[in-house]
C-alpha cells in the first residue's frame, strides 16, 4: 500500500514542499530512505521504528520503502520523523489516506512517541498558509513562533499515539497561542547609568537615528562595551514583519529562545574574536546563518575590533554593502539577511593608553600603524562614524549619573525614524539614512548652499572616497532628522565631519575626555 503524507524543509530560511511517499511491500523485512537524506534523516528510522512500538502500533514484516519528495534536493533535520510515522500508519491501513489530507506534519519523536522541538517552525508556518494547507501539526514547544501566522491552524499532539487517536475521529484538537508582541520589557541597562561620555552618547544616538556604523576608539576601561551594550535600549521596537524575519533566522539557526519570541526587542550579538568567518558571516556544508544574519534589525558588537583575523573582518565588506549572506554550495545557493548595526570597539594602540592623559603609551608609532593597520581601508570606509571615548576620569566617578535617560532618547529616534520611513516609502528595503542608496539621497536632500560648499571643500581635504562623501551626507541627514528639519545646514556636515576618518588613515581622535561608570 502506498501513502504520502505533506511536510516541508527549509532552504536558508525559506520553506519548501516535501512529500513523504511511503510503500509497504512484501518483502523482507527493511526500510530503506531515498531521496538524498542526511545522516540525521536516514537515522529517524530508528527513532520511528522504536516510537511507533512504544505507542503501541503494529510494525509489519515488510519491505518499508521512504521516499522524499523532491529526491533531487538534499534533506536535513529530524523534522521528518513525524511524517515518516504518519505514512508507515497510512501504508499499513492502521490509519485512513483521508486523515492526513489538507494537513502538513513537521516534527522530531523520542523513542517513547513523544513530540519535540525542531528548527524553522515560523518559515514552514508561513510556507504552509501561503500553500493552503489547512492545518499544521508539530511539536507544543514551537507553537509560539509558529502562532505569529495567525490565519493558519496549529495543532499540537503530546505523543504520536494521541495524534493518531484524534487523526481517526477526524477532529485535531486546536492549539492556541497569542500571537501579540508583549510590551517591551524592562531592561536593567539604561544611557541615563553612564557619567560624561556626551560626545560618544551623541554619536550613538545618531547611529540609531539613521542606522549608521560606528566605531568606539578609546583606552582600557573607558566605558566602550558599557556604552554599545546600551545601544539596543534607545533603538525602536521591532516591526511585525521585522520581528518575523529575525525569529525566523534565529529558529532556523536553533538559537531562537522561547521566553522572548514575543517580544519587540532587537537582537544584539557579541561574537568573541576567536570566532571562524563561517562562524560570523555564515556557512557550513549545509549552510548556516552567522552572527551577522543573527544580528539581522539589530546591533553587531566586535569588541577589541582589531583582534579580530583580518580576513574575518574583511568578510563584513559584502553584508555590510548588500544588507544579505549568499552562500553558495556546489549543490545550491542559499541567501541569508543580514540588515545589522556594527559598532567596532578598539584601542587606539597595542598597549591602549595613546589617548590616555593618565598613563604613558609605550608603543612605537611603527607598532601603532602596524596595529591600526589591521583594519582594512575598504572595511573603515564603510563604518559611516569614527568615535573616541576618552579616558575614564577617576573624580567623575563618585559623581551622579547625568544626561537622558533610554527612554527618552528612543523617543527622539523613533520620531527621526518616522521621518525617514516617509522620505523612503517608495523605496522598497529602504527604512533609514544608512540603508538609501548615496546618489539618490544626495539627488533629493534639500542642502544649504553653504553646508554643500563645506562638504564638497572637505572632502577634498580628507581625500574622501566616493563612498565617504555620500556616507558623511548620510549622516548629515540624520543629524538634520534627530532636530526635525527640513534642509541640511553648515552645522549638521560639520559634526558629520568629525566622526570621518582621513582616508587610509587610522581612526582619527575626536571628542572630549569622559568619564564612566563600570557595570
Amino acid at each position: 500500500m502506498l501513502a504520502a503524507v505533506r511536510s516541508a524543509a527549509l532552504v536558508g530560511i525559506d520553506a519548501y514542499d516535501v512529500i513523504v511517499e511511503v510503500d509497504a511491500a512484501q518483502g523482507l523485512p527493511q526500510w530503506t530512505i531515498v531521496g538524498l537524506a542526511a545522516n540525521a534523516v536516514k537515522e529517524s528510522r530508528e527513532r520511528v521504528g522504536a516510537a511507533l512500538v512504544n505507542s503501541g502500533f503494529k510494525v509489519p514484516s515488510k519491505r518499508i520503502t521512504i521516499n522524499l519528495a523532491p529526491a533531487d534536493v538534499r534533506k536535513e533535520g529530524t523534522a521528518f520523523d513525524l511524517p515518516i510515522a504518519i505514512g508507515i500508519l497510512v501504508a499499513t491501513g492502521q490509519l485512513g489516506a483521508d486523515s492526513v489530507a489538507k494537513r502538513m506534519f513537521v516534527g522530531e519523536l523520542g523513542l517513547d512517541g513523544a513530540l519535540r522541538t525542531m528548527r524553522g517552525a515560523l518559515s514552514i508556518a508561513r510556507h504552509a498558509l501561503r500553500a493552503g494547507v489547512v492545518t499544521l501539526v508539530l511539536p507544543a514547544a514551537n507553537v509560539a513562533e509558529a502562532a505569529r501566522v495567525s490565519a493558519l491552524e496549529l495543532s499540537a499532539p503530546a505523543t504520536l499515539s494521541e495524534l493518531a487517536r484524534e487523526l481517526r475521529g477526524g477532529v485535531l484538537t486546536r492549539a492556541f497561542q497569542s500571537s501579540e508582541s508583549s510590551p517591551l520589557s524592562g531592561d536593567a541597562t539604561d544611557f541615563a547609568d553612564v557619567v560624561g561620555q556626551q560626545a560618544a552618547k551623541r554619536a550613538l544616538e545618531v547611529a540609531a537615528a539613521g542606522g549608521h556604523n560606528v566605531l568606539l576608539v578609546g583606552p582600557p576601561g573607558a566605558g566602550k562595551t558599557m556604552l554599545a551594550r546600551r545601544m539596543p535600549t534607545i533603538l525602536p521596537a521591532l516591526s511585525e514583519e521585522e520581528a518575523l524575519e529575525v525569529i525566523a533566522i534565529h529558529s532556523v539557526a536553533g538559537v531562537l529562545e522561547r521566553s522572548r519570541v514575543n517580544e519587540g526587542t532587537r537582537p544584539f550579538r557579541a561574537p568573541h574574536h576567536s570566532i571562524s568567518s563561517a562562524g560570523l558571516i555564515g556557512g557550513g556544508s549545509l549552510p548556516r546563518p552567522g552572527e551577522v544574519s543573527l544580528a539581522h534589525h539589530g546591533v553587531l558588537f566586535l569588541d577589541e575590533m582589531l583582534e579580530f583575523p583580518r580576513h574575518v573582518l574583511d568578510g563584513l565588506r559584502q553584508p555590510m554593502e548588500d544588507a544579505k549572506v549568499v552562500i553558495a554550495r556546489a549543490s545550491q545557493s542559499v541567501t541569508f539577511p543580514a540588515r545589522f548595526t556594527l559598532i567596532g570597539a578598539s584601542n587606539p594602540c597595542p598597549c591602549g593608553r595613546a589617548a590616555d592623559p593618565l598613563g604613558a603609551c609605550s608603543c612605537s608609532a611603527v607598532d601603532v600603524e602596524r596595529y591600526n593597520a589591521r583594519i582594512s581601508g575598504p572595511l573603515a570606509d564603510r563604518i559611516d562614524m569614527h568615535v573616541t571615548v576618552g579616558a575614564v576620569a577617576l573624580r567623575d566617578l563618585s559623581g551622579a549619573a547625568n544626561g537622558d535617560s533610554s527612554p527618552r532618547i528612543r523617543s527622539r529616534v523613533e520620531l527621526a525614524r518616522a521621518t525617514q520611513r516617509k522620505r523612503f516609502a517608495r523605496k522598497p528595503g529602504v527604512t533609514c539614512n544608512a540603508y538609501a542608496m548615496g546618489r539618490w539621497l544626495d539627488a533629493n536632500t534639500p542642502i544649504h548652499a553653504e553646508a554643500r560648499t563645506l562638504l564638497q571643500t572637505a572632502a577634498e581635504r580628507l581625500s574622501l572616497s566616493a563612498r565617504g562623501y555620500h556616507r558623511v551626507l548620510k549622516v548629515a541627514r540624520t543629524i538634520a532628522d534627530l532636530e526635525d528639519v527640513t534642509e541640511v545646514a553648515p552645522p549638521h556636515i560639520a559634526e558629520a565631519l568629525r566622526y570621518r576618518p582621513r582616508s587610509g588613515a587610522a581612526p582619527v581622535i575626536v571628542g572630549t575626555p569622559a568619564g564612566a561608570i563600570d557595570e
